[in-house]
């Protein structure tokens, strides 16, 4: 069995007595080590998809098995455990903390990282030198780095990026897409939404989403070249 896989599953949210299919009977095998790229174009159901193998939100029907367990039959709780212990995030905006220092910011995402830890974590992505630094001090590039840093310092089994480089400038985003393709040459299993196709040329495998339906698959022939 595939690392993960998403066997018909469905997102249904209803509006005004009516119902919206975010997600329309997905079915999807993402192999351990892979760095899969989900295209396209806003509301078709990229960060809802993204959102459901993080156990952020559940699907309506559907499997969602992750490293053998069905996390679709989870409860909050246990949804919760699974978050904190084998996910990593990197959102588009962010999401530091104003009033924390880098440092803490990384240390915040799990309560077993240790300040050395942390440090190391930083140091690996060239901002050690930032660590007791607010995030109002930093540019957009750097505070993606320390988002980088905080969801990778607890080594998770899947790292999960919605649209990581949509709030920097080309330069930046280029910069943060190595950072990326380091870590899955290092054997980091990476799920990426974006809607920017200059960014194919990183991922091992790219789908395409179109108003809530799997597209197509194209496996990489030369991925990170």
């Amino acid at each position: 069995m595939s690392f993960i896989s998403l066997k018909n599953v469905f997102k249904e949210y209803k509006i005004s007595n009516e119902s919206f299919k975010a997600l329309n009977d997905i079915s999807l095998n993402i192999e351990l080590g892979e760095f899969l790229m989900i295209l396209g174009p806003s509301g078709c159901g990229k960060s809802t998809l993204l959102n459901i193998i993080g156990g952020m939100d559940k699907a309506t029907s559907g499997e969602v098995i992750i490293n053998d367990n069905d996390i679709s039959k989870y409860t909050d709780k246990l949804l919760t455990n699974y978050r904190r212990d084998n996910i990593g995030f990197v959102f588009q905006n962010y999401n530091l903390i104003a009033n924390l220092t880098v440092l803490e910011n990384v240390m915040l995402s799990n309560d077993r990282i240790s300040e050395d830890d942390a440090i190391e974590c930083l140091k690996s992505l060239g901002i050690e030198d930032k660590r007791d630094q607010f995030p109002s001090a930093l540019s957009g590039g750097e505070m993606q780095r320390v988002a980088i840093a905080r969801a990778i310092v607890k080594k998770p089994l899947i790292l999960l990026c919605d649209e990581p480089t949509g709030a920097l400038d080309s330069k930046n985003g280029y910069e943060v897409m190595e950072i990326l393709k380091k870590m899955n040459e290092n054997g980091q299993t990476i799920i990426m939404v974006t809607h920017n196709l200059d960014y194919k040329k990183y991922a091992t495998r790219v789908i395409l989403l179109k108003d809530g339906m799997l597209n197509r698959g194209d496996n990489n022939e030369e991925p990170h070249e």
